[in-house]
């Protein structure tokens, strides 16, 4: 059955595609013929692991949405009682309707209930979400036309297309209209639009319009067993203006993409009422 998100091929075409990327194809040639691109695909068994599923605010201008601090936000393995996020609704960057929004998320967690992201019932998390995904790592494959960016947890797929230009008029979609092109020999650029409203922006719910325009940059560093990624993201419907922020990826070798099947057996999550699993509304085939 078919789920939502970009339309893929089985996991062990996947797998495959990705252990023969570096013989088929060459590297992206969307630069000059001597320029450097940055090799963040190297081969199959290399894949990088999100550091958390925050956005790290950067040291001046707007941040991004974070935690309430009368009501701090504590994620597992830190020693503490864990517990849901809360958002702070005193952050100038909300509109109203999106602060009003979050308040009714707040005020569903403060009386004991959820407010798991809804990728924990197998929902694309869109974009700059995709940016969040924790626990397991997502992989590169790199071809001439475009950069495939793959999550192994349900093989949830990004594909940026190295073009110049966005469509006239882009269909919304989960994780939008997505273009890029390589700087400075370790830099991919996307830029992305065409998002439709059924994401968050992150793990507080934080909604968005269809005006949201999202640009990252990821950058290898240290020695390229790291990408720092920097998020800008604008939305005048639902923002009082831009803001920034950063992700950071470390490089993990263990192994090709593994098969992973969520739907399969989602069935309760520690008891919370949560969002209805995904469902096809036609066959397949």
């Amino acid at each position: 059955m078919s789920r939502p998100g970009s339309k893929i091929a089985s996991p062990y075409l996947l797998g495959g595609l990705l252990s023969a990327a570096a013989v088929l194809w060459p590297m992206p040639a969307a630069q000059p013929a001597n320029a450097a691109i940055p090799n963040f695909e190297e081969d199959p068994t290399v894949g990088w692991l999100a550091a958390g599923t925050e956005f790290i605010a950067l040291p001046t201008g707007p941040h991004p949405v974070t935690f309430d601090k009368s009501h701090p936000y504590v994620p597992n393995n830190r020693g503490g009682q864990p517990t849901l996020r809360v958002a702070d609704l005193n952050n100038p960057i909300l509109q109203p309707w999106a602060k009003e929004a979050l308040k009714k998320v707040n005020d569903r967690v403060l009386t004991g209930k959820d407010a798991f992201p809804p990728q924990v019932r197998c929902w694309p998390l869109g974009v700059p979400g995709f940016l969040l995904y924790p626990a397991q790592p997502i992989y590169f494959l790199q071809t001439p036309k475009e950069v495939v960016m793959t999550w192994q947890a349900d093989h949830m797929v990004r594909h940026i297309f190295l073009t110049d230009k966005h469509s006239a008029n882009p269909k919304p979609s989960w994780f939008g209209e997505s273009i890029g092109h390589y700087e400075n020999g370790d830099t991919l650029v996307i830029d992305t639009i065409g998002l439709n409203t059924k994401t968050f922006v992150d793990n507080y719910r934080t909604p968005h319009t269809e005006k949201l325009h999202v640009i990252e940059r990821f950058k290898l560093t240290n020695a390229e067993t790291r990408i720092n990624v920097t998020v800008t993201v604008e939305d005048p419907g639902a923002f009082t203006t831009p803001w920034s922020a950063t992700q950071t990826y470390r490089r993990t070798e263990i192994g090709p993409m593994g098969e992973s099947t969520c739907v399969e057996g989602n069935f309760n999550y520690f008891n919370f009422d949560l969002d209805p699993l995904p469902t096809a509304d036609k066959p397949d085939f």
